[in-house]
């Protein structure tokens, strides 16, 4: 039986907490052996996985310097001397652990790293960090391109999408929307635009966002915002842009597939992506899309068919989208979202899957 390890450093929710989880249980669920080595701080994906057979390993004391504690590099050492077929570095700063660790061993796995962003890599990251990996998985057309055109490893490369739990992002009708809507104090007349993004205004361009809803002057318009640290900085924002009860932060949330239901429009002022899985996953639940085309994004946002398209950092662009969807009339509405749900569909984390599991094969020559 393969045995695969997953490697994750931090803590936290986001894009690529939410691959691994999802791929480690469905390669869990088809009888491969898989282990996650991780912080002693993060129960929250351990929690998650625990009825799927997965066996953990603490190995990092997360904190701000943990890349500079030999003794995370070496509990991840005693882990990899375990034996495995295949390492799996989730994020750059694992990769940083996995680099080292397995310097000191005398049979190495093979080993899988990702490019999940169309952020370039300088001259020391790709020498001394990519350099050590068997297969680079990029999970968006564009900049697998890009990496090729650059040189980067390009022998190396494997372009597979991230993938969408469907069973859990999909319509969920209207009277679950006004049930959701009632819970949180919405009243059903409100427009709702929401934002899922952990709180990074470098990355995700939350104040981008805010101030296009501003210049948008709709007050019957709300602008939630979901995340780590958005119902901290919500309150900061709506009180410079006066924007007190139409800008609410809800900071993490276990049941984003009921608040994309409950909204109306979902929006992105992203500066940086791999794929952006937030989108198709409000795209799954067949709303209309506001979206920045950073990275990965443009592979499959079609401007004016399955969603609104706006240039990334186009702060009067954003604004004249948003006022655009709110102009829809029920026909064009329900047409983009239909084609937004179809767009979707595409992205299967099963249908991914398939492809990790012949990229597997492919590593250790399995027929």
């Amino acid at each position: 039986m393969l045995r695969v390890l997953q490697v994750v450093d931090g803590i936290g929710w986001g894009g690529t907490k939410e691959q691994t989880y999802l791929i480690t249980r469905e390669l869990s669920l088809r009888g491969f052996q898989v282990h996650m080595a991780l912080s002693f701080q993060y129960e929250l994906m351990r929690e998650k996985l625990r009825d799927f057979g997965v066996k953990f390993h603490l190995f990092e004391n997360h904190n701000k310097l943990s890349r500079f504690n030999p003794a995370n590099y070496y509990r991840l050492w005693r882990v990899l001397k375990e034996g495995f077929d295949i390492v799996i570095a989730n994020s750059p700063h694992a990769l940083d652990f996995v680099r080292i660790a397995i310097s000191f061993l005398r049979k190495k796995p093979k080993i899988i790293a990702y490019k999940r962003t169309g952020k370039s890599s300088n001259f020391l990251s790709k020498t001394f960090k990519y350099a050590v990996a068997d297969r680079i998985v990029v999970v968006d057309k564009t900049t697998f391109e890009r990496l090729k055109e650059e040189n980067f490893f390009p022998e190396r490369l494997v372009y597979i999408p991230s993938g969408l739990d469907l069973e859990r992002f999909k319509p969920l009708g209207s009277e679950k929307a006004l049930q959701k809507r009632k819970e949180l104090g919405i009243e059903p007349s409100k427009r709702v635009f929401i934002n899922v993004a952990n709180w990074n205004p470098e990355h995700k361009g939350q104040p981008l966002l805010i101030e296009a809803f501003s210049r948008l002057g709709c007050v019957d318009c709300l602008l939630i915002l979901v995340g780590l640290e958005t119902d901290r900085y919500a309150l900061e924002y709506a009180k410079r842009y006066g924007l007190e009860g139409r800008l609410i932060g809800l900071g993490f949330r276990e049941d984003v597939p009921e608040l994309l239901n409950m909204a109306d429009y979902f929006v992105f002022s992203s500066y940086f992506e791999g794929i952006a899985g937030a989108v198709l996953q409000a795209m799954a639940c067949q709303k209309v899309v506001i979206s920045t085309l950073a990275g990965g994004i443009r592979d499959y946002l079609v401007d004016g068919e399955n969603g609104l398209a706006v240039q990334v950092g186009d702060l009067e662009g954003l604004t004249q989208k948003m006022s655009r969807a709110l102009s829809l009339s029920e026909e064009e509405y329900r047409k983009i979202s239909t084609k937004a749900l179809q767009t979707a569909s595409q992205y299967s984390i099963k249908s991914t899957v398939d492809k990790y599991v012949e990229l597997f094969k492919e590593l250790l020559d399995i027929s």
